[in-house]
């Protein structure tokens, strides 16, 4: 197998780079939107990063891959299992990105009745989706802005809660639903409604590299990718490790990393001198910098660590007038916010 182009390879975009990094060491970001327009790397990062993630340790016969020594993740059977005392088999799985296809049904998004069990057996089974396939990998939906809206609320709706529910024709069936949503779109192709785009814990506008002396190595590195995929990926082996190795490391680090009450009124204030609607902007913040210390070996969050990831938490919740003529930087309430209370990188 070739395999995909080398996360660590991709020149520049470092804000595109750092979500996609936030998403893989805390799922609790709840899902990573990358805007911008073709030909900026968006669909070859997400397809990237499946290849840092860990392999996780799972239950060998069950579809949802669940994991064997937690039972609140385990789909109906495995728990049933578990509780009645089975030794579950276990075996190690690479983590993988699952596409979502936009011509899909709800019912291939939440699964539907097995119809060729119901109709030679007479037995109403059930044949899961493509969010039990999602479970505990990487959920991609490219083009998310074309998605019909009630298949990106569902898709939503299973993300934040962690499971999919399915009820319909006599059957009733609840399963672990937990991955890491991304979605890439072309905001010239149309945008998402400001409801759904609220509910991506971290967006990030991505743009062409300008620099001339990038672009250049930009067209070099694919040149050499078409031309010998196996050798190119082997030139990054070292630092692809090095960052798949950063990123279990920081998953382990996550909970014990410190987010002082000075820190959280300094989030707090941000989001209310930014207007922002409701709490998901604060709680967002709060995880995503406690993400990002992790990430860069760091114990406690600082007003830097906060800075680094306030426009991908808050730009897209930001308030905007259609009449709006002010071009000012909307993170400046934020800078004023740190220059009176003395705060500096």
């Amino acid at each position: 197998m070739v395999g995909t182009y080398p996360f660590t390879a991709i020149v520049d975009q470092r804000a595109m780079k750092r979500g996609l990094l936030l998403a893989a060491v805390n799922p609790d970001v709840r899902g990573v939107l990358l805007r911008g327009e073709r030909g900026t790397a968006k669909s070859t990062a997400v397809r990237a990063l499946a290849d840092l993630l860990p392999e996780h340790e799972s239950v060998a016969d069950c579809p949802y891959g669940c994991p064997p020594d937690d039972p609140d993740r385990m789909c109906e059977e495995c728990t049933a299992r578990h509780a009645a005392g089975e030794a579950l088999p276990t075996e190690r799985r690479p983590m993988r990105v699952v596409d979502l296809p936009l011509n899909a049904s709800e019912d291939r998004l939440v699964g539907t009745i097995h119809l060729e069990a119901a109709v030679q057996e007479g037995e109403r089974r059930f044949e899961s989706g493509i969010l039990a396939e999602a479970n505990r990998n990487v959920l991609y939906v490219d083009e998310v802005n074309l998605l019909d809206d009630h298949l990106v609320d569902v898709l939503l709706d299973a993300a934040a809660m962690g499971e999919n529910v399915v009820e319909r024709e006599g059957v009733s069936v609840r399963h672990p639903a937990e991955f890491i949503l991304v979605g890439t779109m072309n905001p010239e192709e149309g945008d998402l409604r400001p409801q759904l785009l609220d509910r991506f814990g971290v967006v990030v506008d991505v743009e062409g590299v300008d620099e001339v002396d990038d672009r250049v190595e930009i067209s070099r590195r694919r040149a050499a990718f078409d031309e010998d995929p196996l050798a190119f990926r082997e030139q990054y082996l070292d630092d692809q490790r090095r960052l798949r190795e950063s990123i279990a490391s920081a998953r382990e680090r996550l909970d014990a990393v410190t987010l002082s009450d000075e820190i959280a009124r300094l989030i707090a204030g941000t989001n209310v001198r930014l207007e922002v609607d409701g709490h998901r902007g604060d709680i967002t913040l709060r995880r995503a910098a406690r993400t990002l210390a992790a990430l860069e070996d760091e114990s406690e969050v600082t007003p830097r660590t906060v800075r680094r990831v306030t426009r991908m938490c808050l730009e897209h919740r930001l308030k905007r007038l259609p009449f709006e003529e002010d071009e000012k930087d909307p993170m400046e309430a934020f800078h004023a916010e740190r220059k009176e209370r003395g705060l500096t990188d």
